[in-house]
């Protein structure tokens, strides 16, 4: 960051790594009763990011002292990686652990809270835009549109891009079919000439496999190793160039409602120890991954900072037209604008 920024987000961090001890004021009396969730994540069933969610689930349910239970279930056990909101709002589901870039198709600000492409370097910088610049105000306004309410926002670090073939510029990727997700991402790739395509997560591998795409944005190096992206794609860029995206945990706004104030400060802290745990884990899990990528012949394709330039001028573009969409959408951009002038990155 350009200035050292004081912040009450450093102390929540603090805090998230104690909430268990909530867990003591939180012991429900002999026959009180309990209070059970489903939440669905978008991450595949036995990856390295749903058990960062599960071991969330985990926390939860023991400090609460069993009073309130969440069920972890992966991308699509009950509704597709998209539906989820609908499904949260009829209470299908009781939360998500989602990405706010699959909604943007609802309104513009989704996709500017989920992935301000190519505008943050790391996710403590965001973090802080929601903590103590009121990005987590905004986020909440635009969920209770849909009957959800925003708890806090889940990363995973800046993410990388398996190619089957070497690309060092962005000129290179004309025509390139690559799978991204609904918002910025595909609509910034589409403006540079590539050719974006929405696929699930779940499908990238045979979609890689079978040639349906040359490419995948998917997540960081280490994840998409995990997923075994890396046995097709041999050539993935990293460091990531173009996205940090985040995630959430929402709730049914009636369920949340429901909930006894304790209750609500545990799982408010527990998110945010969620977040810490999902970007440790994997900023160390990269740091192994870019080891064994060496060792088993994969290519790491790094790109001059002039290349991030033009990448960054062309992200800055698709930021402005997406803050025309809608109101809370140019709230939503006007605010993380001014945050990165201050933090010196525009």
């Amino acid at each position: 960051m350009k200035t050292v920024v004081k912040t009450k987000w450093l102390r929540r961090l603090a805090a998230a790594g104690v909430f268990a001890l909530a867990g003591m004021l939180a012991a429900p009396e002999q026959g009180h009763a309990e209070t059970v969730w489903k939440m669905q994540s978008f991450w595949q069933a036995g990856s390295i990011n749903q058990k960062v969610f599960e071991r969330f689930c985990e926390n939860v349910n023991e400090a609460s002292g069993g009073r309130l239970i969440i069920e972890p279930l992966p991308v699509k056990a009950v509704v597709a990686h998209n539906e989820t909101l609908d499904a949260v709002a009829a209470n299908v589901l009781q939360g998500h652990q989602s990405a706010p870039v699959y909604f943007s198709g609802r309104d513009p600000a989704f996709g500017l809270i989920g992935d301000l492409n190519a505008g943050y370097e790391n996710p403590y910088q965001m973090w802080a835009w929601f903590y103590e610049r009121g990005g987590l105000e905004l986020a909440r306004e635009l969920y209770a549109e849909y009957g959800l309410y925003f708890v806090g926002p889940i990363w995973w670090g800046v993410e990388s891009m398996p190619f089957k073939e070497r690309y060092e510029t962005l000129a290179s990727l004309e025509g390139v079919k690559m799978r991204m997700p609904e918002g910025p991402s595909s609509d910034i790739f589409r403006k540079i000439g590539a050719a974006p395509a929405n696929i699930p997560g779940a499908d990238v591998y045979t979609s890689l496999e079978r040639g349906v795409i040359d490419g995948t944005d998917w997540g960081t190096l280490s994840m998409n190793e995990d997923l075994g992206f890396h046995k097709i794609a041999k050539f993935p860029i990293y460091p990531g160039i173009h996205s940090m995206p985040v995630g959430d945990v929402s709730i049914n706004m009636d369920e949340w409602n429901a909930l006894p104030d304790d209750l609500k400060k545990i799982v408010e802290l527990a998110v945010s120890e969620f977040s810490r745990d999902m970007i440790q884990t994997m900023a160390v899990e990269d740091l192994r991954a870019r080891e064994a990528a060496v060792e088993e012949g994969v290519t790491l394709v790094t790109w001059s900072d002039e290349e991030r330039k033009k990448l960054r001028s062309v992200a800055q573009e698709v930021w402005k037209e997406y803050s025309e969409g809608s109101d809370i959408a140019k709230k939503v951009y006007d605010s993380q604008v001014s945050w990165l002038q201050e933090l010196g990155l525009l």
